[in-house]
């Protein structure tokens, strides 16, 4: 941009880790796109740098580089409670010597992940006010605000055992679910409990924000959003599923071309995500059964590739990585098959597909709740086998069959109806209503208050 003088700077925190990084550059993003004047700085560890470095940025969007908050991140998988205390304890500093060297104009507004709750104390020294990011579903948001009242009732730390198949429907507007369905943390053992203590400490000074962002689209968790705007003091927007629909990318890679080879919705989509891992006996169930089923597939795994194309044979295509939304949009994709990480739900609704729900942990088991009974737009994985045991690939194989004959099956037929009404309200929420409405008063609200705070 060379001498072009910016109106206006934004400074965005994610915390660090994929499924936080992603939706907040994306917002980062069609914020620059909408406001080329508005400078953005987003702020992340030496190691994401290196991961995110070679994609495309607009030019109004830098990186803006701190050490690691531990020698490797990628150790958070194996000891995510020390990695939440290192994020807790240790980003802090670097990031108020990053905002001594930002270049000009100063910060208009910090965004920062709901979470990274030491970035309030940074933006009131500095008297810039600061927007809380919040990455999940306002569901699973409306559950840890409103924690007390499982602890009242006798949900908070109840045992799965005796307790979960009770019901749980007094969280307002949130529609009843059971206590076998709430995220995990809620009902833990140690060391679980630390990394909990840190997360309610974020819902708690979370009022001290001047805003508050939701990545939902309002349609969907309408009850929820208006049921939390009298009980917070922050200004809440919904900005919308926070995904990279907006990616103009041309290029067709080696898997487009097998996509455009198959059939119109004859593709099952396998995506188990990139931070939880199943068990070796259970991923061994899934590719027999998927195997079994003899529905054609395209798998993106970034580990046991090569054991998943000695099984896969030429039944489908196994990728380390694709471009989700594009490959979820592809005519050729009728159904997914996801761990229903939120990122990952919202391309998939925003793609108008549905869903086979195979949950693991942290959100993904209340996300996967939403998805089956109440926007009936998948069915779940994991309810065939009620024992909490290993879910076997006969089970697997008739389920997958079954769910990908929506030429025969009707409630398939039916699923599909809703995934494509769902995706007609996500587009247009995004594109034209009141997802893009909330995002533009959010970026005016900012920019008109900036001398004000």
């Amino acid at each position: 941009m060379g001498d072009q003088k910016f109106s206006d700077h934004i400074v965005a925190i994610p915390f660090p880790g994929r499924g936080h990084i992603n939706p907040l550059m994306n917002l980062c993003k069609i914020i620059a796109m909408a406001k080329p004047q508005v400078l953005i700085t987003f702020v992340v560890t030496e190691e994401w740098h290196g991961f995110l470095s070679s994609d495309a940025m607009p030019e109004n969007v830098r990186f803006g580089c701190i050490p690691n908050v531990l020698p490797s991140e990628l150790i958070r998988s194996k000891d995510y409670p020390c990695f939440i205390r290192a994020v807790f304890t240790d980003m802090e500093a670097p990031v108020d010597r990053l905002l001594d060297a930002v270049e000009a104009p100063a910060a208009s507004v910090i965004i920062s992940d709901v979470f990274l709750t030491w970035v309030l104390g940074v933006g009131n020294r500095r008297n810039i006010p600061v927007a809380c990011f919040w990455c999940g579903s306002v569901t699973v948001f409306s559950l840890w605000f409103h924690h007390q009242l499982l602890f009242v009732n006798g949900h908070f730390d109840a045992n799965l055992s005796e307790k979960g198949d009770e019901v749980v429907d007094y969280i307002p507007g949130v529609s009843s679910m059971l206590v076998k369905d709430l995220p995990p943390l809620f009902h833990c053992k140690p060391p679980a409990p630390a990394v909990r203590s840190h997360f309610l400490g974020a819902f708690s000074a979370l009022q001290k924000a001047q805003y508050l962002l939701f990545t939902s689209v309002a349609d969907l968790e309408f009850a929820a959003i208006e049921a939390l705007r009298p009980k917070l003091q922050t200004p809440i927007y919904s900005i919308g599923s926070a995904i990279p629909y907006f990616n103009s990318n041309q290029s067709c890679p080696d898997y487009l071309t097998w996509l455009d080879a198959q059939p119109a919705c004859s593709v099952l989509y396998i995506s188990q995500g990139s931070f939880l891992s199943l068990s070796t006996e259970q991923l061994e169930e899934i590719v027999a059964g998927v195997h079994e089923s003899g529905v054609c597939f395209f798998w993106v795994a970034r580990e046991n590739t090569e054991r998943l194309r000695e099984s896969g044979g030429k039944q489908g295509l196994i990728v380390p990585w694709c471009d989700q939304l594009r490959v979820l949009r592809h005519r050729s994709v009728g159904g997914f098959w996801t761990h229903c990480g939120w990122n990952s739900i919202k391309e998939g609704a925003f793609a108008g597909v549905p869903f086979l729900a195979f949950s693991i942990a942290l959100d993904q088991l209340t996300n996967s709740k939403m998805i089956v009974e109440d926007w009936k737009i998948g069915w779940s994985v994991r309810k065939i086998n009620n024992d909490g045991g290993i879910v076997k690939r006969g089970e697997i194989a008739q389920l997958v069959r079954r769910f990908m004959d929506f030429e025969c099956d009707n409630e398939s037929k039916e699923l599909r109806r809703r995934a494509k009404q769902v995706g007609e309200m996500c587009r247009e929420s995004t594109e034209s209503g009141s997802a893009k409405r909330d995002l533009q008063t959010f970026i005016e609200d900012v920019l008109r208050s900036r001398n004000s705070y």
